[in-house]
């Protein structure tokens, strides 16, 4: 018996001390311009400690009984915070990384259960503690001067970003890409509308909340708000582009739900809480606001889906509604554009095309242009603009400029030809026109 004993001591006294150890699979850095989110993809549950450190700063994190098996990546140029990583082992079992940094920054570390796109994961977001809130220069620069006039400001968001990579072409295309690119080129469309100013919510390959994005829009003051995606569906002979409003009460139909849920997922995907914290109050407050900007999302909607029309095969034959989060904003109109299916052969390899994306740019761009032609905001240069001639200027370059048509120019001015007399100036007209060009 004695002898037994013994013999089964000497294989559970080694399994006791041989716990197996937490992998560390891969480690993803994805940095924005105030902060930085690092991703430690682990095969299972973890304990960690993470603190900084000062002279020099840097964040150190303890993962126990871990191993690296993979990697260490090295931060890119651009990354505003992180300037290198380290690693080494601790106490024999355990795993230590060092992030060096470039300044302070406030940490916060979380482990995130597996989901439907990923195992286990340490996510860690350090924000950069020296960053200041932007200011609404809008408000400060009417405070100073009453009679000037603003510009319209279109926020532009390119959905999901970062470790989110959205849907997924059978040729690998991914949903943040080319809905990133499409991004830009609107931009730049409206950097060169007259008296508009565009403001994006992601510039780069980066998270970014739900509720950050129209909290983004807002802090802009932005008078619209873009969000641009591009659909998936498990059956790849889905095809079609969409335009959607929110909806407090309900999808329009079943695929408006379906694809809701999948969009709003990004934020579980991310690590964000979905779960509304307002008071009684605020919750009343805010839907009665966005009952009004309803309206307004709804007029914008429609004028960006009757150009991707022209386009594009529509997915349906009108806006649809959902209850998509990023369009919660209560005070901005804010409208969801589904490019196209990324899932179908044909429209993954559209979106893959620069002239194809411009197209896409084009046609939201004109729907934009549309609408704040019927409905200038108050205040902004479009809600009464008027146009002083120089030297050299023609009726058609203005009307090129102004994007309106002659006609409606010499009939907002009394002008029964095309003469111009410098010095004169023009009344430039509202309300929808037939372009000259």
């Amino acid at each position: 018996m004695t002898r037994i004993l013994s013999l089964l001591l000497l294989f559970i006294v080694p399994l006791t001390g041989w716990a197996q150890a937490v992998k560390v699979e891969g480690i993803r850095l994805w940095a924005a311009p105030d902060n930085t989110r690092i991703v430690f993809d682990i095969n299972g549950s973890v304990d960690h400690a993470l603190f900084p450190l000062r002279g020099p700063d840097r964040i150190v994190v303890d993962l126990s009984n871990a191993q690296l098996a993979t990697e260490i990546p090295t931060p890119g140029k651009d990354s505003p915070l992180l300037k290198g990583v380290r690693h080494a082992a601790r106490n024999g079992k355990d795993l230590r990384v060092v992030f060096d940094l470039s300044g302070p920054v406030r940490p916060k570390s979380f482990l995130l259960k597996p989901n439907e796109k990923y195992g286990y994961r340490l996510v860690i977001d350090l924000c950069d503690a020296q960053a200041k809130k932007a200011k609404p220069k809008v408000v400060a620069s009417q405070k100073k001067d009453s009679q000037r006039r603003r510009e319209v400001v279109v926020a532009i968001d390119a959905g999901h970003g970062g470790e989110d990579p959205g849907a997924v072409g059978r040729r690998g295309t991914r949903e943040k890409d080319v809905v990133l690119q499409i991004a830009k080129r609107l931009e730049r469309l409206v950097r060169r509308e007259y008296g508009m100013r565009p403001v994006m919510i992601r510039r780069g390959d980066y998270f970014i909340g739900l509720k950050d994005r129209y909290r983004k829009a807002r802090e802009a003051q932005a008078d619209l708000l873009i969000s641009i995606h591009a659909d998936g569906f498990h059956d790849p002979r889905a095809r079609g582009s969409s335009v959607y409003v929110l909806s407090k009460r309900g999808a329009t139909t079943a695929a408006a739900a379906f694809l809701a849920e999948q969009e709003n997922a990004s934020d579980r995907i991310g690590g964000v809480s979905l779960e509304d914290k307002d008071d009684l109050l605020k919750t009343v407050l805010l839907d009665l606001s966005q009952a009004a900007t309803t309206e307004d999302s709804l007029e914008v909607a429609g004028h960006v889906h009757r150009n991707l029309s022209k386009i594009n095969r529509m997915h349906s034959r009108r806006v649809q509604q959902a209850g998509f989060v990023v369009l919660k904003s209560p005070d901005i109109p804010s409208i969801l554009v589904e490019t196209a299916f990324i899932t179908n052969p044909t429209e993954e390899r559209n979106l893959r095309g620069a002239k194809h994306q411009q197209k896409v740019a084009n046609a939201i761009m004109k729907g934009i242009r549309a609408y704040f032609g019927r409905n200038p905001p108050a205040g902004t240069v479009l809600a009464n603009s008027k146009h002083v001639i120089r030297r050299g200027e023609t009726l058609s370059g203005i009307a090129r400029r102004y994007r309106v048509s002659m006609k409606s120019l010499r009939q907002a001015n009394n002008l029964r030809g095309d003469l111009l007399t410098v010095g004169s100036v023009l009344r430039i007209p509202r309300g929808p026109v037939t372009m000259t060009n």
